[in-house]
């Protein structure tokens, strides 16, 4: 699905520059061409593309980030490696069907080639969707995971809280996407609800599905795929039958592939797997196979007439197995994905090795079983057909919950031996990735206790950066938890996965659901932890409890003093220095690293809260260092490590050293590395400070779209962060500046600056500096009262008071001095610098100017620098 090759590289770099919807003229300024030229180019790209305005242009080049003549193709598992064959009638039918629907549906018996079909008929006309799509195939995938495979097959991060659905819906809903789903009659459900989704929500999304019954959603278009017949049965059966027979294609057996494909029902699986056979068996010896088995193949067995057919033929072939071959093929039956010769072990504990990779051999020559190799190891997949077969023997050979048991203690060893591995800083992710569909499977075990599995494949998955995921699969062990000491732990593990993503609210309530549980037990201790917990989350984050807010009063009124009930204490208290002293001292005690991150980002808050900036910072520095010794892998450690970068990043702006603010907002070993919530704004911050404008917009442009994405979530503490981008345009002179002034309000949900704690002196500051940029004084005295109001959040005052001074210096404002005074006192390296411009305003004087400039240099403010020397 590959944009127009004839896409000339200037017109390539006209596309990409239409991304954050730039006027013909940046585009011109940026490129050093002429506005005509650029005129013409996106002409030239709107017939090449085939959209109708430069928005649409706009989005193609704002997807992923990359030049959409190259992005958007298929995301597809290989194609098969033998020649397409027939289906020409049904090809075309399926061709029109798409070009006039939004859904069609391919149905058939397993192994008529739908598959096959679907992906030919995708590869041509994936023209037709310049925003790509992906091939998903849902074999492997069990109920309540599709969307998370559609998720990973169209490269879609989780931006939690918007769900993953969300998130999959937003990505179709870009332009014409093609989104094939293969196999979905074992989930037929979960595809159906996403799907009416999709056909709501993505109007411009086409699904073609395969399965083996309707998805049954308002407005699909069914077609149904038969056997093939005559000459088409024929050749496909020659053709593979050629690859390990040759004498099959000789002239003087012309009726050989006439008998075999009437004898299989011309079923494309079933004459593949004839096929497969004739070089064993020899003509004769398949024809009197095939002579042996008509009466099977014509009687049919099982509940379900439309698999009779392929059912025979994989009955033919298993019939023809020795008993041992059919002991190992029915156990096989119990794998989801693939599965390697340790996995086989697992389930058939009576062979040995070489036994296992004996009959494992002869089970994939007979075409039962195929092979691929993997970093030098061999793995083994069914066929979804095959092994429903293989299961279905096993459940009537009365084996099935004898091997459930031996694949679920499989999974929990494996699961073992891969947390060992994390653990040990070995690589395991490549063999997670393999086995992930199996774990997930043995942990849906319904009866079973699968605890231990849960949490184990909680820890892998958290530690493979699938937050929501984790979440998920901590509270299914907190659903087998047998007391309140596992459901805490469960749930706190839950929690902070959910807080590792911004989620304060989530991981209030569970903890609540925990405080609940163990005092229904009497366990009083745990009770208080759980509550202590609770109150850091009504204090520490943005929680918006349907409960009142005082459900730890008690604990903080009892004579509790444990490290966490200190901490709780700290929190609540908030900007006052004594309670976050002791809190710290007590961590420090318990020689608790967890403990005293915690503590010390209360002690900074109180800290901040005393205009102790520079004291603040040296606690955010130890935080950070701390931060370095912990395992991120660890749901408690990754929440404290992440907001570790946060805390560090706010300082360091708070201080003036936009040197390390720009460090830090650029370090890829965060590990919410690239998350547009969680790095976005302190990047955007950190940009627009140190003068680096352009990419302080383009920054901003990923983080707020990416806002809207997620449903707008409550997340008032990235507002600062739009009033900086509002700074950025404001200096660049786009002309965006309202905009983002407006959407900093959006985020902080307030309808004025005064009324957002967190927006108040970013937007001041961001008042005042842009007054000086463009020389306006004429409501210069409100503007500078705005920048020395009573502010109760500490990060930009000094940033809105030293803009506020110069402000009123430029002004001639009557107290413009007092003003610089109080600016003067601020712990900031900014503020020290524009005290020194506005001394060098006042006296004229070229070398104090040159002397301010040097301080914006050092500190890495770029824009002031220029700025200063041009003064």
């Amino acid at each position: 699905m590959a944009g127009p090759r004839d896409v000339s590289a200037r017109e390539a770099e006209v596309l990409s520059a239409l991304a954050g919807d730039r006027s013909n003229a940046q585009i011109a300024r940026h490129l050093h061409i002429s506005v005509r030229t650029v005129e013409s180019h996106i002409s030239s790209l709107l017939r090449k593309y085939g959209v109708a305005d430069r928005r649409e242009l706009a989005r193609l080049a704002e997807l992923e980030g990359v030049d959409p003549a190259r992005a958007h193709g298929f995301t597809a598992p290989t194609g098969p490696a033998t020649s397409f064959v027939g289906r020409e009638q049904d090809r075309a039918e399926l061709l029109t069907a798409l070009d006039s629907n939004r859904l069609v549906s391919l149905l058939g018996p397993g192994g008529v080639g739908k598959t096959r079909l679907a992906l030919r008929v995708a590869a041509e006309v994936g023209e037709n969707y310049p925003y790509g799509g992906a091939v998903v195939d849902l074999v492997p995938v069990r109920p309540g995971f599709v969307v998370a495979a559609v998720a990973e097959a169209l490269q879609v991060r989780e931006q939690p809280p918007q769900t993953l659905t969300d998130a999959v819906v937003g990505r179709l809903t870009q332009g014409r996407t093609l989104l094939v789903l293969d196999n979905c009659e074992h989930v037929v459900a979960d595809v159906g609800d996403l799907v009416a989704r999709i056909l709501t929500e993505a109007p411009e999304t086409a699904v073609l599905a395969t399965s083996r019954e309707r998805i049954g959603v308002a407005g699909e278009r069914s077609l149904r795929l038969g056997p093939l017949e005559g000459s088409e049965a024929e050749q496909l059966f020659r053709d593979r039958a050629a690859l390990v027979a040759p004498e099959f294609t000789a002239t003087e057996q012309p009726d050989i592939a006439a008998q075999v494909c009437a004898g299989v029902d011309g079923v494309p699986l079933a004459i593949e797997l004839a096929a497969a056979r004739a070089g064993s068996l020899g003509p004769d010896g398949l024809l009197a196979a095939l002579d042996d088995r008509l009466r099977l193949l014509a009687g049919g067995r099982g509940p379900n007439e439309r698999h009779h057919s392929l059912a025979h033929v994989i009955g033919w072939s298993y019939d023809l197995l020795d008993d041992d071959e059919r002991a190992l093929f029915r156990r096989l039956g119990v794998f989801v994905g693939g599965f390697d010769l340790a996995a086989v072990s697992g389930v058939a504990p009576g062979s040995s090795r070489g036994e296992l990779s004996d009959l494992l051999g002869r089970l994939t020559d007979k075409s039962l079983l195929y092979r691929s190799q993997h970093a030098g190891t061999s793995r083994w997949r069914m066929l979804e057909t095959v092994r429903v077969y293989a299961l279905e023997e096993l459940d009537r050979a009365g084996e099935y919950d004898e091997v459930a048991v031996l694949h679920l203690a499989w999974a929990d060893a494996t699961a073992a031996d891969l947390e060992k591995r994390l653990e040990a800083g070995e690589e395991w992710q490549a063999e997670f990735d393999q086995v992930t569909a199996d774990l997930r499977a043995a942990v849906s075990h319904p009866e079973a206790d699968v605890r231990r599995l849960a949490r184990r494949l909680a820890h892998l998955t958290f530690a493979r950066k699938r937050f929501v995921e984790a979440h998920d699969h901590y509270l299914t062990a907190a659903d087998h938890a047998t007391d309140a000491a596992e459901l805490y732990n469960d749930l706190r593990d839950a929690a902070d996965a959910t807080l590792t993503v911004a989620d304060g609210t989530q991981a209030y309530h569970l903890m609540l659901r925990a405080a609940d549980r163990a005092e229904a037990e009497g366990n009083h201790e745990l009770q208080q932890e759980a509550l202590a917990y609770v109150v850091m989350m009504l204090n520490r984050y943005e929680v918006q409890p349907p409960v009142p807010a005082d459900r730890g009063a008690g604990l903080l009124a009892s004579d509790a003093d444990t490290v966490e009930v200190r901490i709780a204490r700290a929190w609540v208290a908030r900007f006052e220095l004594e309670p976050a002293e002791a809190a710290v001292a007590a961590a420090r005690r318990a020689q608790d690293p967890l403990a005293v991150m915690n503590a010390l980002d209360a002690y900074g808050t109180a800290l901040g809260g005393a205009r102790r900036l520079r004291d603040a910072r040296q606690a955010a520095v130890e935080r950070l260092e701390l931060a370095a010794t912990l395992p991120e892998h660890d749901p408690r450690a990754c929440a404290e490590i992440v907001d570790a970068f946060h805390v560090a990043s706010t300082t360091a702006v708070a201080i003036g050293d936009l040197v390390e603010a720009v460090r830090l907002a650029r370090r890829t070993d965060d590990p919410m590395h690239g998350h547009p919530f969680i790095t976005g704004p302190r990047q955007v911050r950190a940009f627009a400070l140190g003068g680096l404008l352009d990419e302080a917009v383009r920054t901003a442009d990923r983080m707020y779209g990416s806002w809207l994405a997620a449903g707008r979530p409550s997340h008032a503490w990235m507002s600062s962060a739009a009033a900086l981008a509002a700074l950025a345009h404001g200096l660049l002179g786009t002309g965006d500046e309202p905009v983002w002034q407006a959407r900093a309000l959006e985020m902080a949900r307030v309808r004025t600056p005064a009324a957002g704690p967190n927006l108040q002196a970013a937007s001041a500051f961001v008042a005042a500096r842009l007054a000086l940029h463009r020389d306006d004084t004429r409501a210069a005295g409100a503007v500078v009262r705005g920048a020395f109001a009573d502010f109760p959040e500490p990060w930009w005052v000094p940033y809105a008071h030293a803009a506020g001074a110069e402000l009123a210096v430029v002004a001639g404002l009557a107290d413009a001095e007092r003003y610089v005074e109080t600016a003067a006192a601020a712990e900031n390296l900014w503020s020290d610098a524009v005290v020194l411009r506005i001394r060098a305003r006042q006296t004229g004087d070229p070398e104090a100017m040159t002397e301010a400039a040097a301080a914006f240099e050092r500190i890495g403010a770029r824009f002031e620098q220029k700025v200063t020397l041009e003064l």
